[in-house]
């Protein structure tokens, strides 16, 4: 993994940035471990790590505070997902008129 900036981290979305702090925290185990056993080579990269999961944490409560903006879905996305809830809506409308001419 290599070192990430901020400006690269807010261009991701919160799915993407919840991925790499799994893989960020994964591998920061990894290196504690071969710390303790004396495998490890590079020690720097400890540290390159620990921060690049701090700046993840930052970009995220920027978001969680407003501070930033969302980047979670491209326009093309967002305006499928339009689509389907109004779809969804119309369809509901249908049952409950339904239901209404029933009881009549």
């Amino acid at each position: 993994m290599a070192i990430l900036t901020a400006a690269e981290l807010r261009n991701l979305g919160k799915d993407e940035l919840l991925e790499k702090l799994g893989n960020a925290k994964e591998e920061l185990f990894n290196l504690r471990f071969q710390a303790a056993t004396g495998q490890l080579e590079s020690h720097g990269r400890l540290k390159a790590v620990r921060k690049d999961i701090a700046r993840i944490y930052t970009v995220l409560t920027e978001r969680a505070l407003g501070i930033t903006e969302q980047v979670d879905a491209p326009a093309a996305d967002a305006a499928a997902a339009e689509v389907e809830v109004d779809t969804a809506s119309d369809s509901v409308v249908a049952d409950d008129s339904e239901k209404a001419g029933s009881k009549a």
